[in-house]
């Protein structure tokens, strides 16, 4: 086994260690989701944790690391005898790709086949009880593990029902999660079952970076020497956490500390009553963590401060982060007598040692860098004197703002799909009901464990069976098939030409783009943005999993000129054939926006056309959205419906509220084939 780096000799990023620090201290903090761009030690930083928990004491020869003061009475592995050993905490990695049976464990397949016995196969679930769950790219996790994993953290337990097996096991453990916001974002199921959060980003402190490359490249060249040489630092903060531990239960949360805790939970207006209980759990954590026995306002602050940015987003795109501002005037209200400004400064006004590891970097980190700085202020257009975005090109309108989302009918893509897990399109997955079995085609991957023993038990005594055991030949072996839901390429294509921004429809337009965006989001699918005007199509954004991104080039969008929409379809079309290559399972849904005029060029109208049926042509789904308004309308977006062989729709029956059988037209004028 390799020689992690150790936690002490990370550089900066004092948020992210003093955050693992604090669920080291106390476990029932609830884990943490570190949030950052790549290369930024984040999955260092949580490797390295594991070095520093404590040992534990474990039921000798448990499978399920029952604690042997308190046993599960319902261990699998259970009655247990009184003998104990002990061994170091487990950090247990779940993989984005993992199975659902090597998460929660499943049939002893090659028992039961060989020995007739059922015989329960421990997951990772059980692997991590009583220890750390790390998840890299937990944003990319498939969502069937995702509804595992927050059933065993809501009830501290794993429940496992299938192939004949029955089992219940104990599994509590510390969830931990690093993801790079670029990629997508989390369900919110998930991310309120993470205590704390940090936003982590590299320093722009030249003498700090040159302090990670020495590091790093000073590990590489001999890991057991640097190890060596931060031995003494890695052992004090081993024996803090110890004595942290051992002080937690004697630290006393006083009513002043509670109110300033309800008081801030409300003034953020966070949804539920997990966020006070975790910052309860943190405060206490952050008292014992710096040796005192009570409960300050400056632990209440940077409890606020961790585990309320990811839970006041009210929607996908709201950037996490708090108004530190707003904090101090809540915690100021709801002082109590003496603690008037005891939470005001951000670099705490205590006696004690915020830095979490003590020795080293110290000092705060950059402001850049911080987990609640900035807001959404960076990913925004530059704001003019009266508030609106400032054009970036000459002719151009200034970018309209878009109009409240709201809830949108489903466009799916007709068929029968065999891409990567969503909440979109029917698909053949490996995850979902049980449809049937079929002889497998390359490697099993699902056992049909009844349609295999059917088909094996005629032969058994022309096998010379004896004994409890099943021969079973390779012929006789069937893959389950299921069906679930897949995720699409949502590839939108929106005219911001001079028409659109004529009688304010482009604020509408952006509305609606946003509310299939939040769609896209919370079904799990890939986005493109491919915008049109004056005499080119631009794509604004190519296929990526971060919907947010998307909506925040859309909220950029000026508008301005011809509406080259050959243009813009073609552009579309170029974009689908290189991701088709990049991802062939993934099946597109191609949504224009426009109000179906073409002008610019000779011929049009015809060459819209044109390529409009490239893409009848090959299949693809399309939905129109035409934005055409006012007494007289021409029709041109549901022609160019027509010519794309999908169907059109106008912004009002978009709405969830609408015609009943928007679906039903979608999958009823398009030629996919199933």
């Amino acid at each position: 086994m390799s020689t992690p780096f150790p936690f002490t000799a990370v550089v900066g990023q004092d948020d992210l260690r003093l955050a693992l620090l604090l669920n080291a201290v106390s476990p029932a903090v609830g884990g943490v989701l570190v949030r950052g761009e790549k290369g930024t030690a984040k999955s260092t930083a949580v490797r390295a944790l594991s070095a520093l928990l404590p040992a534990l004491e474990v039921v000798a020869g448990c499978r399920f690391s029952c604690d042997p003061a308190s046993p599960d009475p319902a261990c699998p592995d259970g009655p247990h005898e009184r003998a104990f050993e002990t061994r170091a905490s487990r950090m247990v990695e779940l993989p984005v790709g993992a199975s659902e049976d090597r998460l929660v464990g499943a049939l002893d397949i090659e028992r039961a086949l060989a020995e007739g016995v059922k015989a329960f196969e421990p997951g990772l679930l059980a692997d991590a009880h009583r220890g750390i769950l790390y998840v890299d790219e937990v944003n990319l996790l498939h969502d069937h593990l995702v509804d595992l994993l927050l059933d065993a953290a809501a009830m501290g337990a794993s429940y496992v029902e299938r192939e004949g097996v029955s089992v219940r096991h104990a599994s509590k453990f510390l969830l931990v999660g690093t993801m790079n916001p670029e990629e997508g974002e989390l369900r919110p199921q998930l991310l309120d079952r993470f205590g704390l959060t940090v936003e982590v980003a590299a320093s722009r402190e030249p003498d700090q970076r040159v302090e990670v490359v020495r590091r790093r490249l000073a590990y590489d060249d001999d890991p057991g020497g640097f190890a060596e040489r931060w031995a003494d630092e890695e052992s004090a903060v081993r024996q803090r956490i110890v004595a942290a531990r051992e002080l937690l239960p004697s630290v006393r949360l006083g009513d002043g500390a509670l109110r300033q805790i309800a008081a801030t939970c409300a003034a953020f207006e966070v949804d539920g009553m997990r966020a006070d209980i975790v910052m309860a759990r943190t405060a206490t954590a952050l008292a014992a963590w710096a040796g005192r026995t009570d409960v300050l306002a400056e632990d209440v602050r940077q409890a606020a401060l961790l585990a309320l940015p990811h839970r006041r987003r009210r929607n996908p795109f709201d950037a996490p982060g708090l108004d530190e501002d707003k904090l101090d005037e809540t915690l100021e209200e709801f002082a109590g007598p003496g603690e008037g400004d005891s939470g005001g400064g951000s670099e705490g006004e205590g006696d004690e040692d915020p830095d979490p590891d003590g020795p080293g970097d110290g000092g705060q980190p950059a402001p850049d860098s911080g987990p609640q700085g900035g807001g959404d202020t960076a990913a925004r257009p530059e704001a003019g004197q009266d508030g609106e975005p400032q054009a970036s090109g000459a002719g151009e309108r200034p970018a309209a703002r878009a109009a409240e989302p709201y809830r949108t009918k489903v466009l799916s893509v007709p068929g029968i799909g065999e891409g990567a897990a969503g909440r979109r399109s029917r698909a053949r997955t490996e995850h979902g009901r049980t449809t049937g079995a079929r002889r497998p085609r390359g490697a099993l991957t699902k056992l049909h464990l009844a349609a295999t023993v059917q088909a094996a038990a005629p032969h058994q005594r022309a096998r010379g069976r004896s004994g409890r055991g099943l021969v079973v030949r390779r012929d006789d072996l069937r893959q389950a098939t299921r069906e679930g839901r897949e995720g699409n390429l949502v590839l939108f294509v929106v005219d911001a030409s001079g028409s659109m921004a004529a009688r304010q429809r482009m604020s509408a337009v952006k509305g609606a783009v946003l509310s299939l965006l939040l769609d896209a989001y919370q079904r799990r699918d890939k986005v493109g943005l491919v915008t049109f005007r004056g005499a080119a199509a631009d794509v604004a954004l190519p296929p990526t999993s971060s919907v947010d991104a998307a909506a925040v080039r859309l909220e950029s969008l000026p508008t301005g000129g011809r509406t080259p929409l050959a243009a813009g379809l073609l552009k579309a079309h170029d974009v689908l054939r290189v991701e088709r290559l990049r991802d062939p399972a993934r099946r597109a849904l191609v949504v224009v926006v426009t109000d179906g005029r073409a002008t610019g060029g000779p011929e049009p109208v015809a060459l819209a056309g044109r390529a409009a049926r490239l893409f009848a042509a090959e299949g693809v789904a399309s939905v129109v959205v035409d934005c055409e308004s006012g007494p007289v309308r021409l029709g041109l977006a549901g022609q160019l419906a027509g010519e794309l062989e999908g169907t059109a729709v106008t912004l009002d029956e978009l709405r969830a509220d609408s015609i009943a059988g928007l679906v039903r037209n979608v999958q009823g004028t398009s030629r996919r084939a199933a």
